[in-house]
Parts: C-alpha cells; sequence; structure tokens
C-alpha cells in the first residue's frame, strides 16, 4: 500500500513537473509570437514584475530572473490543478473542459490581479486596447491550462493504469 501512495505521490510530481515546464515554456514561445519581440525581451517584462523598469537594463541576470519567475509561477499553477484532481477526479476524466476553463481562470487572474499588482512598468489594459491581442492572450491562456489538463491526466491516468496492472499480476 505504501509503494502504492509513493507511485501516485510521484506521478503527480511528474504531472506537476512536465505541465508547468512545458506550458511555461510555449507561454514565453507564444507570448513572443503574439507580441512580436524576442523571448529575451519577454524574459525581461517577466522579471520587470518584481524589478520594474530596471529590468531592461539588467541584461542575462534579469532574463535568468524573467525565466525563473516564469517556470516557478508555471510550476505553482500546474501544482494547483494537480491538487485540484485529487478533490475533483472529473477534471482528469474531462481534461478538455477542464483545461480551458482553467485556462480562462489563468487569464483573468495573470492579467486583472497579478500584472496590476506587479512593479512592471506598464499594464497591459492600461495600453490602447485590441481585440486582436485580447484574443491571442486569450488563447494561449487557455492552452496553457490544456497543456496542465493533459499532463495531469496522462501521467495520473498511466500511473492508476500501471498499479491496476500490478495489482492484477500480484494476485494472479
Amino acid at each position: 500500500m505504501k509503494t502504492d501512495m509513493k507511485t501516485e505521490q510521484r506521478a503527480l510530481l511528474i504531472a506537476i513537473l512536465w505541465g508547468g515546464f512545458v506550458a511555461g515554456t510555449i507561454d514565453i514561445g507564444a507570448a513572443a509570437l503574439i507580441n512580436r519581440l524576442s523571448p529575451i525581451i519577454i524574459l525581461h517584462a517577466i522579471a520587470s514584475g518584481l524589478l520594474g523598469k530596471a529590468s531592461f537594463n539588467e541584461g542575462a541576470p534579469a532574463v535568468i530572473l524573467g525565466l525563473g519567475l516564469q517556470w516557478g509561477m508555471s510550476l505553482v499553477i500546474a501544482g494547483l490543478f494537480v491538487a485540484a484532481t485529487r478533490r475533483l477526479p472529473a477534471l482528469t476524466r474531462r481534461w478538455i473542459a477542464s483545461g480551458s476553463g482553467y485556462g480562462v481562470v489563468i487569464f483573468l487572474v495573470m492579467n486583472y490581479v497579478v500584472v496590476p499588482l506587479s512593479a512592471a512598468p506598464w499594464n497591459p489594459w492600461k495600453r490602447q486596447f485590441s481585440v486582436e491581442k485580447f484574443i491571442e492572450n486569450f488563447l494561449a491562456m487557455i492552452l496553457f491550462g490544456l497543456i496542465v489538463a493533459f499532463c495531469a491526466r496522462y501521467f495520473t491516468f498511466r500511473n492508476a493504469a500501471s498499479n491496476r496492472g500490478n495489482t492484477l499480476t500480484s494476485a494472479a
């Protein structure tokens, strides 16, 4: 029984790591494409959440900070979803719907809570509004949520299937 618990915890950790790192990395690329900027500038912008305008003058250390912040936030976001799947298993069974919905939540929290409370020298909603940018960013966050939900489903269902197989093998 203890082995099953450790195997389940390992599967949850793997789901968080894969979901967080993959979604976070793709999100950097999506932001670069949406804004037609280098991923390096995107990472400076992320670091500006802590450093303010100075981030854009700090070179490689700010880029590394931006990457660390992006991946840290992405791992927390993935961890919250994976934790929720333990209480609500339907989130993994209906991963497309739950991942899409989670993407909407991520979009709202990041754009209306996190960025406005950060030291970033700009607020995306104080610039000239563009329906195109709104939709592109909205879709990027839905993709983020789908990646996290897919990883939660893939790694936890895979673990459950292997445990069922072990139980059947040991019972025979």
